[in-house]
């Protein structure tokens, strides 16, 4: 079966809610147990492995997820920077946190889901975004970093910018 059948038959609703921020989104878990039950009975099995990677003086997270029948293997990634502090959370839990996100978004990126209506899109976390692109401090860290979200970036006007604007300004 090729990828781009089991992505039309992957469905991950936005099952939770966040009534802080009034949004409805998708968990890593939510998106598991959507693709667990599409993926498994074609015979394929999905995995995420999780990578830390020091870009500048910054930690970020490298999410792979991984999508085979022995056969076949298609893979996408994710990333997310790990936040120095966060109220209320140990480092680990900041590490776990960051990992389940960079992991969302791998996820995401493999089976095409939509995050025009997501709340990532809503909450616009470009500022996040405008930090990771900033760590960057060469033109290989840059691209690598493109190149692992190229289809998030080409759909987000403002990263773009940021990308373009970031990439005047390394070597």
């Amino acid at each position: 079966m090729k990828l781009a059948e089991i992505q039309n038959l992957v469905k991950a609703p936005k099952s939770n809610f966040n009534s802080f921020g009034k949004y409805k989104y998708r968990s890593k878990e939510d998106i598991l147990e959507a693709v667990k039950q599409v993926v498994n009975s074609l015979g394929f099995s999905i995995t995420v492995q999780d990578e830390v990677v020091l870009l500048g003086n910054r930690f970020y997270i490298k999410a792979t997820a991984i999508l085979t029948d022995g056969k076949e293997r298609y893979e996408a990634t994710g990333w997310a920077r790990e936040a120095e502090t966060k109220k209320g959370m140990d480092e680990s839990q900041i590490t776990g946190a960051t990992a389940s996100y960079a992991g969302k978004y791998a996820l995401g990126n493999l089976f095409a889901l939509d995050d025009t209506k997501d709340q990532d899109a809503l909450n616009n976390h470009s500022d996040d975004w405008g930090d990771t692109i900033k760590g960057c401090k060469t033109l290989a860290e840059l691209t690598e970093l493109y190149n692992q979200n190229k289809s998030q970036v080409d759909n987000d006007d403002r990263l773009k910018k940021l990308f373009a604007e970031q990439k005047t300004k390394v070597k």
